[in-house]
């Protein structure tokens, strides 16, 4: 008998028992839309340079605070009433990047989030390298970072971290960001009747925007995945918001009790 003969029936035995194993596996869900060239979620680039902690962070105890997540596409459509059962009570969305890039699924984050109970907010992930900061700060007000004085809705914030495309300060120096970051601000406050939040982490700011200060004007929004907060950029004396884990999710912490997160909200 032909050697060939034999191995013919063998290999269609095999593939058939492969195509029917592969029809019983259970399907896989979508997976969600992910940013330009990369996840540039609220930290993505932070935790790629600085580093993230193996376990789960347990942030020691600190006086009154409350508890919230932010997210962008990558989570795709959030379950709002899991993370209200699980005692979050505010959440940031990711609206827009740069100027070219607003989330696809910014109106299920955003408005879901705002059903269920949550004081919410939107976050702009600033790209200094594309245009200048009064064009993203236009872009970002007029594609969901907007405000309104409804007690439920919070001040922007302004993404600023590591370059995902390039130079760490986007080709600047740290004069020209601090131009770039008062551009994006003033226009932003111009827009909303708002100064807007900044978020940074500490390494990032010393090194592409160094001493300007903006602790008179922009809360805090300090990215530091530890069990304390450590040290501030440059002459902030307090942090307002505190990004202290990525696991599940990103988790944060407003320094505060609900009732200075109203007085947030509502300016």
């Amino acid at each position: 008998m032909s050697t060939v003969r034999v191995v013919r029936p063998v290999l269609a035995a095999l593939l058939a028992a492969a195509t029917a194993l592969v029809g019983a596996l259970p399907a896989t869900a979508a997976t969600p839309v992910r940013d330009p060239n990369g996840n540039h979620e609220m930290g993505s680039q932070i935790r790629l340079h600085e580093g993230t902690p193996r376990s789960a962070v347990v942030p020691t105890a600190l006086a009154a605070t409350v508890s919230g997540i932010d997210v962008a596409s990558y989570q795709g459509n959030v379950n709002w009433a899991s993370w209200w059962n699980q005692g979050k009570r505010f959440a940031y969305v990711k609206a827009t990047e740069g100027t070219g890039y607003t989330n696809p699924y910014f109106a299920q984050q955003y408005n879901g989030s705002f059903t269920v109970g949550m004081i919410r907010g939107a976050y702009h992930f600033a790209r200094p390298d594309v245009s200048t900061g009064a064009a993203q700060a236009n872009y970002f007000a007029s594609n969901g970072g907007g405000w309104s004085r409804d007690g439920k809705t919070l001040p922007g914030v302004i993404d600023l971290e590591y370059n995902p495309y390039g130079a760490t300060c986007y080709g600047k120096s740290q004069s020209a960001m601090a131009s770039w970051i008062r551009d994006f601000g003033s226009t932003y406050r111009s827009r909303t009747g708002r100064d807007a939040v900044i978020y940074t982490s500490t390494s990032w700011w010393s090194q592409c925007v160094g001493t300007a200060s903006f602790s008179g004007t922009n809360p805090l929004w300090v990215a530091r995945y530890a069990s304390s907060v450590g040290t501030l950029p440059d002459d902030w004396a307090y942090w307002t918001f505190w990004q202290y884990s990525s696991s599940p999710i990103d988790q944060d912490y407003f320094n505060g009790a609900t009732d200075r997160l109203k007085a947030l909200a509502t300016g």
